[in-house]
């Protein structure tokens, strides 16, 4: 008997095991290094042939386990950035602060923030990597800015120990310049991934600037964490 109660095949079982928690270099980038069957490396080649795998179900194999581990760490590492950021805005940022997407997921964004005249909308993603900046955005997200003129995409970085180290916003012209195109009226996307460049993030979050207080953090004025510790121990 070669498979599991849920139908799957102990072969691609062990196969994704491998593959998950074996700690190759290569599998947290495997949606950029390997775009083909002939891209797998060496070692998965070799782990594939072992269990009677080919190099296609290898492939098709990889792409499922990476696609389930990437949402799996990004929704940890997504809530513990929206957390990281909320309490810091409360902290920091005169008037009202509320984690909206902590009730609804239909509002386009995860955080309100307003004091006088002043609004800000924030859609927050978080990463802990250092180099590549990848976020997902949603058709919802997308059209919500469009019509939302309070409405930023902020990026907050985390140490794998999810204490929070940098905050960005990406500007709304770039984001347009760089979501899909619907080609016709009988297909449109709803999701996209974004690969950002290092220049394009900008430092801090401009739409909530008018809003700090005169003891805000440093890192929602766009100074890096590095920098705030050093005042702090002064």
């Amino acid at each position: 008997m070669d498979d599991t109660n849920d139908g799957t095949p102990v072969r691609c079982r062990v196969f994704d095991a491998a593959m998950a928690y074996s700690g190759v270099p290569w599998f947290r980038d495997a949606d950029i290094l390997i775009r083909r069957p002939d891209e797998l490396p060496e070692d998965a080649l070799r782990a594939a042939e072992a269990l009677g795998l080919s190099q296609e179900e290898a492939y098709g194999q990889v792409n499922s386990v990476w696609g389930k581990v990437d949402t799996e760490e990004r929704s940890r590492i997504g809530s513990a950035g929206e957390l990281a950021l909320l309490e810091l805005l409360a902290d920091s940022a005169e008037g009202r602060v509320e984690h909206v997407a902590a009730w609804s997921d239909g509002y386009g964004y995860d955080i309100f923030v307003d004091a006088y005249k002043y609004s800000a909308h924030l859609e927050v993603k978080t990463t802990v990597r250092v180099g590549r900046l990848t976020v997902y955005i949603s058709r919802n997200e997308y059209e919500t800015m469009l019509r939302d003129p309070a409405w930023e995409l902020v990026t907050v970085r985390l140490t794998p120990e999810l204490e929070l180290v940098s905050i960005a916003a990406i500007p709304t012209d770039w984001i347009v310049a760089h979501v899909p195109a619907d080609r016709s009226p009988r297909g449109r996307w709803e999701s996209c991934r974004l690969d950002i460049p290092p220049e394009v993030p900008v430092a801090g979050i401009p739409s909530v600037a008018p809003m700090l207080g005169e003891t805000a953090s440093e890192l929602l004025k766009g100074m890096p964490r590095e920098s705030e510790l050093s005042r702090r121990d002064l």
